[in-house]
């Protein structure tokens, strides 16, 4: 079972540099994440999301691969590549993985213009070796799927790493 985290930074700038600093981090196997976008209020007001992975495009990859690979079973490959790209995205985008695109939106416009969030869905994480590295960027915990005792234990180990 996953846990979800939201954590609120001043601009998009440190949450992007956070998120990618979880996936560095996933390379060396210290955390898994199922999940990871930066949420960003414009200075317009207007909410914008920024997703790891595009289930669309990776849709439309995966069928013009596939299409093209029956196509030329039956001569007409670019055809089936088409037909392919067709489906696999029409499937990607059907499909919505992950933390939901609503939820993150709606907490989104609880951002101050210029500020922005990380959404996680992390999987397993080593916490003494993660909570120290992401500390140090500042932010502030804004929501979590954790038990109240879970989540407390998580603000005083956050508060720690900082005060070193």
């Amino acid at each position: 079972m996953s846990n979800l985290f939201v954590i609120a930074y001043d601009d998009v700038r440190t949450a992007t540099e956070v998120r990618d600093k979880l996936f560095q981090m996933m390379k060396e196997h210290l955390i898994q994440l199922e999940d990871a976008a930066v949420v960003e209020r414009r200075e317009d007001g207007k909410i914008k999301l920024h997703q790891a992975s595009n289930p669309v495009a990776m849709g439309a990859t995966g069928g013009a691969l596939w299409g093209t690979l029956i196509g030329m079973l039956f001569f007409v490959p670019f055809l089936g590549a088409a037909v392919g790209a067709a489906a696999g995205a029409a499937g990607g985008s059907a499909v919505d993985t992950g933390v939901n695109d609503d939820f993150m939106r709606e907490l989104g416009r609880n951002l101050r213009p210029g500020a922005a969030a990380l959404f996680l869905l992390v999987q397993q994480a080593t916490e003494d070796r993660v909570v120290p590295e992401i500390a140090q960027y500042g932010g502030q915990l804004v929501k979590t799927s954790l038990s109240e005792t879970d989540e407390q234990h998580l603000r005083e180990a956050v508060k720690a790493a900082r005060s070193q």
